[in-house]
C-alpha cells in the first residue's frame, strides 16, 4: 500500500508539472495562478502545497526535469577534442538546433523561460540559472577560441571572448525568433547558413574582427 501512495504521490506531481507547463506557454508564467494550475491538472490546491511550497519551488521543478538545448549538448563541446577548435562549436550549435526542433518538451520549456517570464521577485531564480548557462558557454567557447589562435587557425590574436558573445547572441537569437514563426523558416537550415560563413569569416579574418570592435 505505502508502494502504491508513493507511487501516485509522484503521478499527481508529474499530472501538476504537465499542467503548469501547458499552462505557462499558452498564458504566462504572471497570469497562471495555482489554482489555474490545480484545476488543469484535476487535483486540489491543498496537492500543490503538498508538494511544492511556492509557484516559484513549483516553476524550478519544472524547470529541472527538462534539459534544455543551450544546456543539454554542452556535452557535445565537453566530449570533443578534435584538431579543429572551431570545427566543434559548430558541431555544438548544429547539435543544440537539432534538439531545439526535434525535442518538443525542451522547445516548449525554453520558450517558457526565454519569451513566457518575468525575471523578478521569485523569478529571479530563472535569471541567475540563464546567466550561470552564458557564463558556461563562453568559458567553454573561449576555451576553444584560443586554442584555434594557437593552433595558428585563426588570423592574429583574435578577441576570444568577443567571439564567444557574438557566437551565444546569434545562436540565442536565431532560436528566440523561430520561436515565434517555427513555421516561417527551417531552423537546422537557417542555422547552418548563419554559422557556417562566421566561422570561416575567423579562420581568414579574426583579427580584423577583434580590431573592429575595439
Amino acid at each position: 500500500m505505502a508502494r502504491r501512495t508513493k507511487e501516485e504521490a509522484a503521478a499527481t506531481r508529474d499530472s501538476i508539472l504537465d499542467a503548469a507547463e501547458k499552462l505557462f506557454v499558452e498564458q504566462g508564467v504572471s497570469r497562471t495562478t495555482l489554482q489555474h494550475i490545480a484545476s488543469e491538472a484535476g487535483a486540489t490546491r491543498g496537492a500543490i502545497y503538498w508538494h511544492f511550497d511556492d509557484k516559484s519551488a513549483l516553476f524550478n521543478a519544472m524547470m529541472d526535469r527538462v534539459r534544455l538545448p543551450l544546456e543539454a549538448e554542452l556535452q557535445v563541446l565537453d566530449e570533443s577534442e578534435s584538431a579543429d577548435p572551431l570545427d566543434d562549436l559548430r558541431n555544438y550549435v548544429m547539435a543544440v538546433l537539432r534538439r531545439t526542433v526535434n525535442d518538443p518538451q525542451a522547445r516548449r520549456v525554453f520558450e517558457i523561460a526565454t519569451l513566457k517570464v518575468e525575471f523578478v521577485d521569485e523569478m529571479d531564480a530563472v535569471r541567475q540559472r540563464r546567466q550561470h548557462n552564458i557564463n558556461d558557454w563562453m568559458s567553454r567557447a573561449e576555451r576553444r577560441v584560443a586554442r584555434a589562435v594557437e593552433k595558428g587557425q585563426i588570423e592574429g590574436t583574435g578577441d576570444a571572448r568577443t567571439v564567444a558573445r557574438s557566437m551565444w547572441i546569434m545562436i540565442d537569437g536565431l532560436i528566440r525568433t523561430w520561436m515565434f514563426d517555427p513555421q516561417g523558416f527551417d531552423l537546422i537550415k537557417q542555422g547552418e547558413c548563419m554559422i557556417d560563413p562566421y566561422l570561416n569569416g575567423l579562420r581568414v579574418g579574426c583579427g580584423k574582427l577583434a580590431d573592429a570592435v575595439k
